[in-house]
């Protein structure tokens, strides 16, 4: 086994794995599972990366606050990051966001701000902002800061191009929150894997990149209203009410070769299928990338190779839909099945 000098030191290099029974015959299905980050999504990533960044530019004082909007996976991460360092963390999150992301934050040590849920991504952005400049905290800017995509380009991608270094690749798929994984993965394959192809999943309810309709943002890329084609879907991390900068860059560099959209349901369903089928337990937010990746599958050719990002662990979901008919006391099934010892 390896050692490392901190937690930190594990962040990365998660495995790709072959799907075997739910992908089409005769076509390569894998999956990168994000889940074997340290705290369990690709968020340790970003988090660990904007803070190294920031520490190396000098924008980070020694015991200074960190302050950060989140769905809940960046500030899990940014509470491992910030722990193991000795920052403060405070973050503000939407309160309809899953009751299992506040309490770990929390247990890491960080406190956590709740905003109405009617307020959505850019009331708890808003909220932070306001904070950070009467605090004088510093900010992390997951949506907007290069570090995000950067620490992605040096990591996550050369992950990628390493595991498929010699072998066919054709496309590479993956959804979007703050657009640091699309951008930073996105420019590297384009510039050394040219011939793959690069899908991106966005839920049916919120199709912001599909609609071509404008957002209104500030100078600085931040968002100053809600999108005006996103409405509220259960895909907790994906696609928040505003167009992030990053995936804005990605889609002005044209990284995007395709757009997919994903309903809930749908989405949800492919994660019990990625449990029960391939022992692989993600969250919702997997099930929908997975969902694009069998719809590319499905149309495509015979030897077609095909990666797909699963973000995080099915753990961070057991307050929500996912598992709503998960119970915990014996069904009746198990009743009987006790019943005839």
């Amino acid at each position: 086994m390896a050692k490392f000098s901190s937690i930190l030191g594990t962040v990365g290099n998660t495995p790709v794995v072959k799907i075997n029974k739910l992908a089409p015959p005769n076509v390569n299905l894998y999956v990168k599972i994000e889940a074997f980050n340290p705290l369990g999504s690709v968020k340790d990533r970003l988090a660990l990366g904007a803070i190294e960044d920031a520490e190396r530019t000098g924008k980070l004082k020694p015991g200074q606050t960190v302050i950060e909007a989140t769905s809940g996976n960046t500030g899990i991460g940014l509470a491992m990051v910030c722990a193991a360092k000795g920052y403060p963390l405070v973050v503000t999150m939407a309160e309809s966001f899953s009751i299992e992301r506040r309490r770990l934050m929390r247990f890491l040590g960080a406190k956590v701000i709740l905003t109405p849920p009617a307020e959505g991504a850019v009331g708890m952005v808003k909220r932070a902002i306001a904070l950070a400049e009467k605090n004088g905290w510093f900010w992390t800017r997951q949506f907007e800061n290069e570090a995000n995509a950067e620490f992605h380009a040096r990591t996550t991608a050369r992950e990628i191009v390493n595991d498929f270094a010699g072998e066919r690749l054709d496309y590479w798929v993956t959804g979007f929150g703050t657009g640091g994984t699309l951008k930073g993965v996105g420019r590297v394959l384009a510039k050394e894997r040219p011939e793959i192809k690069v899908v991106v999943a966005e839920p049916s309810d919120a199709p912001m990149l599909t609609s071509d309709l404008p957002q209104d943002t500030n100078p600085d890329g931040s968002p100053r209203t809600r999108h005006p084609a996103w409405k509220s879907h259960p895909i907790q991390g994906w696609s928040p009410d505003f167009i992030a900068k990053l995936t804005a860059d990605a889609r002005e560099m044209d990284i995007i070769d395709q757009v997919i959209t994903i309903s809930g349901p749908v989405a949800m369903d492919c994660s019990r299928q990625l449990a029960r089928s391939e022992g692989i337990l993600v969250g919702i937010s997997s099930g929908a990338t997975f969902a694009a990746a069998l719809e590319i599958a499905k149309r495509a050719p015979k030897g077609t190779t095909i990666l797909c990002m699963l973000p995080d662990t099915g753990e961070r979901y057991l307050s929500t839909p996912l598992f709503g008919e998960i119970l915990t006391e014996m069904n009746e099934e198990e009743l009987a099945l006790a019943g005839a010892m």
